[in-house]
């Protein structure tokens, strides 16, 4: 189940809460907009494919655990968004403190993930959304669990939005690899892996231009 799917049951996109490292969780207020019993919205989502539990929490709002939260990763098309003001990131200082580049140099890392995966022989499918069980992983997905709601947003944030991607993906490109190292044996974790960084890809390329930055995957 993914947040568009979410979106077209509830007429909104839901919202993702917590870390999500141990359940990914959406909260909905969509009883209340509709006016509609949330224990009735409820009884209809409940038994929907991938939805784990859904609980009726105080002030009436919706909150929907999914089972495998890296079912959103084939629904990503960053090329949607569109908009915000520019941020006016310089390209210097190359360094962590400078935005600009956390967002630029998390994209050059996404891109070369997909040459390396090509390199070292990892198929491009079948993609397992269950592989994505790491922290880590995991993180990124909750990140790029937001994006149907800013996308439908008057203001969307894009520029904060972005560097919360790159660092997420930046912790996961270090520590939750894509590609085997060493003697390491493919395997489908990698597989997701490097369907996840594909989906970062599209995201930052895609919202760099929305802040008034130049697209590269180069740093």
């Amino acid at each position: 189940m993914t947040p568009a799917q979410l979106a077209e049951i509830l007429g909104e996109p839901p919202e993702p809460v917590g870390s999500w490292e141990r359940e990914a969780v959406y909260r909905s207020a969509a009883a209340l907009r509709a006016r509609e019993p949330g224990a009735r919205l409820a009884a209809l989502v409940r038994p929907l494919p991938g939805i784990s539990e859904v609980r009726v929490v105080a002030g009436g709002f919706l909150e929907i655990v999914v089972a495998e939260p890296g079912t959103l990763v084939e629904e990503i098309t960053g090329a949607e968004i569109t908009g915000g003001p520019a941020a006016g990131w310089p390209d210097l200082p190359r360094t962590w403190d400078n935005p600009g580049f956390v967002v630029r140099y998390g994209l050059a890392r996404a891109v070369a993930v997909r040459r390396w995966a090509r390199d070292l022989g990892v198929p491009s499918g079948p993609f397992e959304p269950a592989s994505l069980t790491d922290p880590r992983d995991r993180a990124v997905l909750r990140v790029l669990a937001e994006l149907p709601g800013r996308r439908s947003s008057r203001d969307a944030g894009w520029p904060g939005y972005l560097v919360r991607l790159a660092l997420a993906y930046h912790d996961a490109h270090e520590r939750a690899p894509a590609v085997p190292r060493g003697d390491e044996a493919v395997g489908t974790v990698h597989i997701a892996r490097v369907r996840l960084a594909g989906a970062v890809r599209l995201v930052l390329a895609g919202g760099l231009p929305a802040v008034g930055q130049t697209t590269s995957e180069r740093v």
